[in-house]
């Protein structure tokens, strides 16, 4: 049985926001994240433009830039509590240099962000960059979709 969810979706786009908004079908964002949980959430998904992105990669981890996603998580306590930021601008950039679609690497990064919500990190070791990497293809899988590290 999956964990229990409790999602808040946001929508804070001014342009591009139908294209983003078909991406990601509330049912599927709760899909989604909920195989990558390990205990009950209540998360928050709020997706932005480049100004906000970069807002807040620089206020919260100094890097003056945005971003594909950013984690802000709680505590430890559960249920898990945290949101996730995602740069519209920036995931739709990716997908089309990958070559993905769009909604297949919005999956890779909401799966991600879950994870580090859970306490995962890739930029602590090379180790746990690859643990985390072979947890998220896993789960995309499982979701149904490619390898995005293939």
């Amino acid at each position: 049985m999956l964990p229990r969810l409790g999602l808040s979706l946001q929508f804070a786009l001014h342009e591009a926001a139908a294209e983003h908004r078909a991406a990601l079908p509330r049912h599927q964002v709760t899909r989604w994240i909920r195989h990558a949980l390990q205990c009950d959430a209540q998360i928050t998904v709020r997706i932005v433009d480049t100004a906000e992105g970069r807002a807040l990669n620089r206020d919260y981890r100094h890097r003056d830039y945005a971003t594909n996603v950013l984690t802000f998580d709680y505590g430890d306590d559960e249920p898990l509590s945290a949101d996730l930021v995602l740069c519209a601008p920036v995931v739709a950039r990716e997908a089309h240099e990958q070559g993905r679609p769009l909604q297949a690497h919005y999956a890779h990064l909401i799966v991600h962000g879950s994870l580090h919500a859970q306490g995962w990190d890739h930029e602590t070791s090379t180790a746990d960059a690859q643990a985390m990497e072979a947890r998220e293809t896993l789960i995309l899988a499982r979701l149904g979709f490619d390898d995005p590290y293939a």
